[in-house]
């Protein structure tokens, strides 16, 4: 049994004559018959009583036809929805650590298509959740790093989750910090300077791990923590509590302002400047759209990578 079989019976049924439902379905009355006996034998009933007057329903033919309909109209409505020319709109989402470099990216390739036949998503969240957002294909991209302390551990979960980092650029860690912080002055930083601010860390949830964190020296004993999840929040924080965190120093002054500043972190013996590999993550194997090309293609616009 096809579609095209059960298009074919509803068809002769609403006709009341096989040679006007050969007419309104383009093909041949001996290849619209054959298909109808072709049918009929495999069903092992007789949907037609065929006179000079035409055809009607037999009895099995009509309960047929109920399910028939029912059947054929659900394939219509997924045509309408997902066919070449359906309604439905092309979805295309990014999942990212909290970077303000990965939204700009997004604004640029959001840009370039005609927003209103697109369903776009753009989700700042945990690093469990960009991995597990790519996993489940919530996203077709994710935005994160790996450093000598996560990524035996990040790349154990990223295996067992069925997704593959992408590099894309390296750097060293910066403090991030308002231009009014005593700090802000500073050439470079070091760990001891920091004691008597408060360090802001993206929370990462209950039972969340130090390599699930996206600040370097996560496993560090501070005297002075705040956890929030939002970049809004821990610029306000910046601010109004002269706190600070440690980062990739790739700030978009068009997202975040201008009024904070990324000073070099200098490491010591017991405080290494652990370098930031930032990269994307996709499905193994995954063939990027057209949008997942293009945010690409942004991202290393912006990370002046070649």
């Amino acid at each position: 049994m096809t579609l095209t079989q059960l298009n074919y019976i509803i068809t002769i049924a609403e006709t009341k004559s096989i040679n006007k439902a050969a007419e309104k379905l383009y093909v041949t009355q001996p290849s619209l018959t054959g298909a109808v006996k072709e049918l009929e034998k495999e069903l092992g009933i007789i949907l037609f009583h065929r006179s000079g007057r035409g055809v009607t329903l037999t009895n099995d033919g009509a309960e047929f036809l109920l399910y028939a309909k029912q059947l054929y109209a659900q394939y219509e409505g997924l045509l309408e929805r997902y066919g070449k020319n359906g309604s439905l709109k092309k979805k295309f989402g990014v999942s990212t650590q909290h970077y303000s470099f990965a939204v700009k990216a997004f604004v640029d390739m959001a840009k370039e298509f005609d927003m209103s036949k697109y369903e776009f998503a753009i989700r700042e969240t945990k690093t469990g959740e960009v991995i597990r957002d790519v996993s489940t294909m919530k996203s077709e991209i994710g935005v994160l790093y790996l450093s000598d302390f996560n990524r035996k551990n990040l790349q154990r979960l990223m295996r067992s989750s069925g997704v593959e980092f992408h590099h894309l650029i390296d750097c060293k860690a910066y403090v991030y910090l308002w231009k009014g912080h005593p700090l802000a002055g500073e050439t470079s930083i070091r760990f001891q300077q920091l004691a008597d601010y408060p360090c802001l860390a993206f929370e990462q949830g209950d039972n969340s791990s130090f390599y699930l964190a996206e600040e370097i020296l996560s496993e560090n004993e501070y005297p002075q923590i705040i956890r929030a999840n939002d970049r809004a929040t821990m610029l306000n924080l910046m601010v109004g509590l002269k706190g600070y965190t440690l980062c990739s120093g790739i700030i978009c002054e068009e997202l975040n302002g201008d009024n904070f500043a990324a000073v070099p972190f200098q490491d010591d013996e017991e405080n290494h400047n652990s370098v930031m590999e930032i990269g994307y993550i996709t499905r193994k194997n995954a063939i990027l759209s057209r949008m997942g090309e293009i945010y690409v293609g942004a991202l290393k616009r912006y990370l002046a990578i070649g």
